[in-house]
């Protein structure tokens, strides 16, 4: 385990910080998508490390860190991260970066702790409408991966998906999230989804902080969908994407060529760019209001 385990409310919580810290600059957070464990910013995040202190870490009960009796919701984690931050003495500011459903974790942070934040950057988040604008063929979809979901939290303890290489290969990603603990949790988190959603709905815009929203490339179809609901859903999602970016008067989009929805691990040079752009806006906006 990289990194290190620090005690929040009497449970331990993992965080892993890369580089160095620095009065002048900001601190980048990196949260990760449903289910996911730290270990999906391993591309970009020594690469980010080499111009700002940068920390990933574990939601509670997914990776390292222990679980947690509360509801897996946005508001909930959004709590957490704040405990952990504290726990572990990182000050603010913070450039927050949010994957996937990340993303509703982080635009509900900036909601409640707004003066802590200095920028963000959206990784393919999720939109909080999503449920009823993308086509309703995808709910069969969704009911299928929850079936799957729920299969490796009953079966893990047994050792089925690492028989059946259901796991990854690689053994540092098999240790953090191919467990019972990540799995039972992933299936909270999935439950809990509609809810982080209608917590992140009410959020409101972001005013003038520094925001990049990245999007996966449209015409990268999703493998298990047919050709046409694949394209019905990407139209639907680019849609969305382009209001996440309206969400900031400082916010653009940025189109990830050849990536699927995980930019950081298939395009990690766009979520690298799109991090040094924030923090190099962030710290501008910083001295303009110093010296003012």
């Amino acid at each position: 385990m990289d990194g290190k385990l620090v005690d929040v409310a009497g449970r331990k919580m993992h965080i892993d910080c890369m580089g160095n810290a620095s009065a002048a600059s900001p601190t980048v957070i990196l949260d990760s998508g449903l289910g996911d464990s730290y270990i999906s910013w391993r591309k970009v995040q020594p690469e980010i490390a080499k111009f700002v202190r940068v920390c990933s870490y574990d939601r509670s009960g997914i990776g390292y860190s222990d679980p947690s009796s509360a509801p897996r919701t946005s508001q909930v984690i959004a709590e957490e991260l704040h405990e952990l931050l504290q726990g572990a003495a990182i000050a603010p500011p913070y450039i927050l970066v949010g994957h996937s459903m990340g993303g509703y974790d982080v635009r509900v942070y900036a909601s409640v702790y707004r003066s802590d934040v200095a920028g963000m950057v959206l990784v393919d988040a999720s939109h909080p409408d999503q449920d009823s604008r993308l086509p309703p063929e995808l709910k069969d979809m969704d009911r299928s991966w929850m079936r799957e979901a729920e299969f490796l939290e009953y079966s893990m303890p047994f050792g089925i998906p690492r028989l059946f290489g259901m796991c990854d290969d690689s053994v540092v990603e098999r240790a953090a999230e191919c467990n019972f603990q990540s799995a039972r949790i992933n299936v909270e988190e999935m439950k809990s989804f509609l809810t982080s959603a209608a917590q992140t709905a009410t959020t409101g815009p972001l005013g003038d902080i520094p925001l990049a929203v990245l999007s996966h490339d449209p015409d990268k179809l999703v493998l298990e969908m047919p050709a046409g609901l694949a394209k019905s859903t990407n139209e639907a999602w680019e849609k969305m994407q382009e209001e996440l970016a309206k969400l900031s008067t400082r916010g653009t989009q940025t189109i990830a060529k050849g990536s699927s929805h995980y930019i950081q691990l298939d395009r990690p040079d766009v979520v690298i760019d799109a991090v040094r752009s924030v923090v190099d806006q962030a710290l501008t906006v910083t001295t303009v209001r110093k010296n003012l």
